[in-house]
């Protein structure tokens, strides 16, 4: 399980080390402080592991912070990540032009803690559209393309999907087994086979879902797969036909 990374855009040292103290604090990893636009672009373009961006309005005398994010809005959508902005300006004009950036929030210096964090978590489910993820404490994740993003205390973590070997399902928990170990979410299964890709898991019994792709043999008579790591789980008569979309038999 990995921190959620975040990229903060700020030219004020004494500012960005207070944020980067409290978000390291709630276990978020700071990629990197960018100082002004050109040096922001940079990093932004050139790090793939960015997971959301803070920034400050003004960088120096001009609000780069807001130019950055109309030229990253310019990005093909895949490339793109949730950003959020951090300000002293209380100008009007200034809020309407960072509103057409559609950030995620507009928050007013000095930061409050809890807002800070509390935005990292609406960003997140809302730039993913995945409505009302954190208001319940039963739901507790956010599922994309590559990654879990699991509230763990304040903080998100996350998880590599194509690491994820099985899900075993128990009661209202889930235990995700990974490569790197086992991890417990509080979400019903019910709710996480809506998020994951079909192409990828298959329900192959009451209480199992399966990487299709770790899947090493199966043993039909047993009602038995045997997967990568030599995990083992069980295969129930309702859903054998996964053997017939699957050509990896042995």
């Amino acid at each position: 399980m990995n921190s959620l990374n975040v990229l903060i855009v700020e030219d004020n040292p004494i500012e960005s080390e207070a944020l980067v103290d409290v978000l390291e604090a709630n276990d978020y990893n700071i990629v990197d402080v960018a100082k002004n636009f050109k040096e922001a672009l940079a990093i932004y373009l050139n790090r793939k592991d960015i997971d959301l961006v803070i920034i400050d309005v003004f960088l120096g005398e001009d609000p780069e912070g807001i130019l950055f994010a109309e030229t990253i809005n310019e990005l093909h959508h895949t490339n793109k990540r949730p950003f959020l902005f951090l300000t002293s300006s209380t100008d009007k004009e200034i809020f309407e032009r960072a509103k057409l950036t559609m950030p995620f929030n507009y928050m007013i210096k000095p930061f409050n803690e809890l807002e800070i964090l509390f935005s990292i978590h609406l960003a997140v489910e809302k730039f993913y559209e995945q409505k009302n993820v954190f208001t319940d404490e039963k739901q507790d994740t956010v599922v994309t393309k590559e990654h879990l993003y699991i509230q763990k205390g304040r903080s998100l973590k996350k998880i590599l999907i194509s690491e994820i070997i099985f899900i075993e399902v128990e009661g209202r928990y889930c235990n995700i087994i990974t490569e790197k170990g086992k991890f417990v979410i509080l979400i019903s299964l019910t709710k996480i086979l809506e998020l994951l890709d079909k192409t990828m898991f298959s329900r192959v019994s009451r209480n199992f879902v399966a990487n299709i792709q770790k899947i090493e043999e199966i043993f039909p008579n047993d009602n038995l797969i045997v997967l990568s790591g030599n995990h083992k789980i069980t295969l129930s008569e309702k859903y054998k036909g996964i053997i017939k979309k699957e050509s990896i038999l042995k």
